[in-house]
Order: structure tokens, then C-alpha cells, then sequence
């Protein structure tokens, strides 16, 4: 059969994947969205859907105010004795920390800290005792791997912090993941940073504690040589063994939106490559060491197809799996029915690195519709934006002045604040607005109850990418409502990817 990438569309990044059963679960990194650290479940690996959160209460983890790009970093997901665990980074504080469940599509525990720097923790268990890694710095600042035994009801130390493996050279050591297989120990991870350079690297040793001896073909996997190629910033990686006995690597990359144009603004997704090993116990992965856009394999049963959701609507998602908040939401603010939202507005703007009322999808590819009715009931500001971050972001709105009701699209990028165009509509207080994305641009118009209808004006997609705005998410599809008096209500909400 033949597989398409990503697997899993979207600002989705760091995956990290385990097996309970007959069934696969993936977790990823969510930044300053919250509920944080969104889970999937698959039967197949090619075909994944969203089951919820790891957090989802303002007592497990701390964002209030923290800039975008900050909060959550990469989780890692694992499966030990008829319990899920989960450990991250909440970048912010700079503390790591784990949480746990029995039911994986319940409530999550309290975290419990562990007293080791760096990002990107790594949890290993083997004969009832659990090792904890991150990256970190030996004794003369350079870049390594931190290995330490940890007490997994307490979160306490039991051995110091010791060194591992300091990597190929390459910048950003990261993502550590330790994986036992045929006598050998395997501890695979990031370098290059989660850009154009990205890849993945790994090392070997017969003992838990090493010493580590590198592939001797590394990078494993990487897209870092590959101009003009959609796919890029291969790296991240988690492997696992399905069904069959085959073996598998998630990992993150992105699409940049045009062949000659290195930009992207969907944030970083979800990629699956095969992994072979070889008689001398090396594995290689991808084609060639690469990750390709589609590729034919019969390790998954030709009965399998894999399928995509095109259309997304207030009735066929759930608001606590598949929208998200800026950071803690004020509840009260929020009003969510099977077909409609109500929003009440505070002076929090999107502007600022706080909570404002703010509701929003991901965006998910780069052709798509989106509709949505807006009714602005009393003064203020309502309507839909495009938010890579707070500095940059494209509103599309009504809003209440001067007596009468108008459309506005504003751009912001960076300093830059503009209206980019205002269209006065009297006394309608109701307008549905509609937004065409395609690689390239956003084009904006607005249609009033009595048929009219009027474009608004254009936006390039990429002055929303990171290679602008920097940080590592990607656009949300936001719904949103500014002023302390102002109250909308959304309906008709639809976004179609072609």
C-alpha cells in the first residue's frame, strides 16, 4: 500500500509513540496551548485520532503569561507495567517534570518533579527500576545526554546525573530515547536543531550506562541536504515495533509552502519512515536516510486505507480534543454548544502574552476554506484570526464604532500593527466571514445577510511563518472576541481542506 506524510497534519510536533495492546498512542509538544500535550490513538499507525489531553487542569502545569513558544516542550509517552506515563518539559519554569494515568482516556495525575536540567526528558524502564534522561552539559559545557535512576512514585534521585553521549557534533543535542533490542542498547537522538539542519543520530552500547558508540553513518535520518524538497527539518525522532515484528520512526518535520520558498506556517508535524535493521544489529532508516512525501511498503495490510478528515465543524469536533485556548482560560468567558460559541471579551488583546478570549483549531493544510457566521451583540471586536504568535497574527473582524457596525482585516507583523482595510456595514451586527488559504496567501471577504458581498484584501502566509516570527508552533485558526462589553456569537463554523 502506499503512505502519505504526514500522518498527522498541523502544528503537532516532538511525537513520541508507545503500544498498549493492539493499539498505538502518540503525544505531542503544545507550547502555550492548553489543555496541553495532545494524545492520539491508532490501530494502524497511518491512521490516527485525537482521544484528548495529558493536561488538562491549571494545577498540572504553569502558563500563565509565558511567551509563545514556551510552556510544553517535547513529551515523551510510554506504556510500563498497566500504566501510561508521560514526561515534559515546561520550558518556562525549566522544570521537568512526569504525570501518569491507569486510563489513558481519563484524567491525568498530579506532576511529580524531577531534580535534572535540560529539556526533552526520556524515561527507560528495565527490571522494576526507571532511568531518567534529558540533554544537558558535562563538566567542561559541552552538549550531552543525562542519565540518572529515579524513585517513579516520588520522582526522587536515586543516582546522580551522569553523562551518556555527547552526540556526532552537530548543534543542539536533544531528544534523547533509550530502546533495548537483541542484547544491544540503543540511545538515539536529536542534533542540528528543529530547522533546516535537523536530524536524527544514534549510538550503541551493551550496557545501560555506556559507553555509547555512535553509527557510523549518522545522520540516521535527515532531509538537511535536500533544497527544493517540500519536506524538511527531518529529526525528532521515537521508534516503534508494530504488530507484524517491523519497526518504525515518528518524527517531526515540516512542508515549507513552496519549492524555492523555505518558509512554513503550518508548524511542525507528524512523519512516519520505516526502519531496517541489519545482521551486524545497525537499523537505517527512511529511503536513503530521507523522509519522502508518499512511499509504497507491504509491512501494512493492503486492506488498510489510509483516510483524512477534510471538513471541520462545530458539530463533528469536540471542544476539549480538538480546539485549544491560549494559554489558562477564563471560563466564564466561554459558552460552547454543539453548533455555536458565545464569547464574552476582556481588555486582553491578542497582542499580549496572556489569556485573551480565544478559542482556536489548527490549521492543518495549506489550500482550505473557512466560514464562519459572526453576531457582535453589544461594543468592541469579534471575528476570526490567523495567530502564528502574538506579534504575528491576521485579524479578520466586525467591530462596533462610531455607532455603526464595520469589517476590518488588520495585519500584524512584528512592530508592525496596520488595518490593512475597513469597510463600513451600518447597522448589520452580523456578518459571515470567510478566509481562502492557499500556499502562498490569504484572501478575506465578508458576505451581509441581504447577499452582499465584498473582498477585503490579501495576506502572505509567510510573514506567519516561523522563519519570521521564529518560535515552534504553527498557525491556529482562532475564534475571538476583545473588549470587556463585547459578546459574540459564532455559528455556521466550517474549514475545508481541498
Amino acid at each position: 500500500m502506499q503512505i502519505t506524510n504526514p500522518v498527522i497534519k498541523g502544528f503537532y510536533p516532538d511525537p513520541s509513540i508507545c503500544k498498549a495492546g493492539d493499539t498505538y498512542y502518540l503525544a505531542c509538544s503544545s507550547m502555550q496551548y492548553f489543555p496541553g500535550v495532545p494524545l492520539f490513538e491508532s490501530k494502524d499507525l497511518i491512521n490516527w485520532r485525537p482521544i484528548g489531553h495529558a493536561l488538562t487542569r491549571r494545577s498540572q502545569i504553569m502558563l500563565d503569561k509565558v511567551n509563545s513558544s514556551g510552556g510544553v516542550f517535547a513529551p515523551t509517552l510510554r506504556y510500563n507495567d498497566g500504566r501510561f506515563y508521560m514526561t515534559t518539559t515546561n520550558d518556562t519554569t525549566r522544570q521537568n517534570f512526569f504525570v501518569w494515568t491507569d486510563d489513558i482516556y481519563g484524567e491525568w495525575s498530579e506532576p511529580i518533579y524531577i531534580d535534572q536540567g535540560g529539556i526533552d526528558p526520556d524515561l527507560y524502564f528495565e527490571d522494576g527500576k526507571v532511568y531518567f534522561m534529558s540533554n544537558g552539559s558535562d563538566d567542561n559545557g559541552r552538549g550531552v545526554i543525562l542519565q540518572c535512576q529515579i524513585d517513579i512514585v516520588t520522582g526522587q534521585k536515586l543516582t546522580p546525573s551522569r553523562p551518556l553521549w555527547q552526540g556526532t557534533g552537530g548543534r543542539f543535542l536533544e531528544s534523547p530515547h533509550m530502546y533495548l533490542m537483541n542484547g544491544w542498547y540503543y540511545l538515539m537522538a536529536a542534533e542540528g536543531g528543529t530547522e533546516f539542519g535537523h536530524m536524527v543520530t544514534y549510538a550503541r552500547s551493551k550496557s545501560l550506562h555506556g559507553p555509547f558508540e555512535p553509527y557510523p553513518h549518522n545522520p540516521v535520518l535527515t532531509n538537511r541536504n535536500l533544497g527544493g524538497y517540500e519536506i524538511q527539518a527531518v529529526g525528532h525522532g521515537d521508534l516503534i515495533q508494530d504488530q507484524g515484528g517491523n519497526w518504525w520512526i515518528f518524527h517531526l518535520g515540516f512542508r515549507q509552502i513552496g519549492k524555492w520558498i523555505p518558509y512554513h506556517h503550518l508548524g511542525r508535524e507528524v512523519f512516519l519512515a520505516p526502519v531496517t535493521f541489519r545482521e551486524d544489529g545497525w537499523f537505517t532508516a527512511g529511503h536513503n536516510g530521507t523522509t519522502v512525501t508518499s512511499f509504497e511498503t507491504n509491512r501494512i495490510p493492503e486492506h488498510v486505507v489510509q483516510q483524512e478528515q477534510k471538513v471541520y465543524t462545530f458539530e463533528n469536533t469536540t471542544w476539549a480534543i480538538d480546539w485549544c485556548y491560549l494559554r489558562h482560560p477564563h471560563d466564564q468567558n466561554y459558552k460552547l454548544h454543539n453548533d455555536r460559541l458565545t464569547l464574552t471579551g476582556t481588555e486582553v488583546t491578542l497582542d499580549q502574552a496572556d489569556s485573551p478570549t480565544f478559542i482556536g483549531i489548527r490549521q492543518k493544510d495549506f489550500n482550505a476554506s473557512v466560514a464562519c457566521n459572526v453576531a457582535l451583540t453589544q461594543s468592541g471586536e469579534a471575528g476570526i484570526t490567523l495567530y502564528m504568535d502574538e506579534n504575528h497574527h491576521y485579524d479578520f473582524a466586525i467591530r462596533h464604532a462610531d455607532d455603526q457596525y464595520e469589517v476590518i482585516l488588520r495585519l500584524n507583523i512584528g512592530d508592525i500593527k496596520h488595518v490593512q482595510q475597513t469597510v463600513p456595514i451600518g447597522t448589520n451586527s452580523q456578518v459571515q466571514l470567510l478566509v481562502e488559504a492557499s500556499h502562498e496567501r490569504y484572501t478575506f471577504s465578508f458576505q451581509l445577510d441581504d447577499g452582499q458581498s465584498l473582498e477585503l484584501g490579501t495576506a502572505q502566509t509567510k510573514y506567519l511563518s516561523s522563519e519570521v516570527a521564529g518560535g515552534f508552533t504553527g498557525v491556529i485558526i482562532g475564534l475571538y472576541a476583545v473588549h470587556e462589553d463585547a459578546e459574540a456569537q459564532f455559528s455556521s463554523f466550517v474549514c475545508e481542506y481541498q
